[in-house]
């Protein structure tokens, strides 16, 4: 049985998110259910199936935000948050 497709919201919602910086502030979920990406009162919340063990929860998020912004994951950058839910992650700019 083939995993579903996540959810993913436009990128220009999640861009829109983001600080003149580049900063976006996001929650993760990690060793959830199902992946997805979701904006929930001006928040994006990420949920990711990898559990948080050795940066696999880490790497998974910038997978999917990538995804979901259309980039390459190495177009993103974890700032703050390695071993916390809040992290705040940088998006290159294009």
């Amino acid at each position: 049985m083939a995993k579903p497709r996540p959810e993913l919201p436009p990128a220009e919602a999640i861009r829109a998110l983001a600080d003149p910086e580049g900063r976006l502030a996001v929650r993760v979920t990690p060793g959830a259910r199902t992946e997805g990406v979701e904006i929930e009162d001006g928040r994006v919340i990420i949920k990711v199936r990898a559990k948080p063990q050795d940066g696999a929860a880490n790497a998974a998020v910038l997978v999917l935000l990538a995804k979901a912004l259309g980039s390459a994951p190495s177009r993103l950058a974890l700032l703050r948050g390695a071993t916390s839910r809040e992290k705040l992650i940088r998006i290159d700019q294009d």
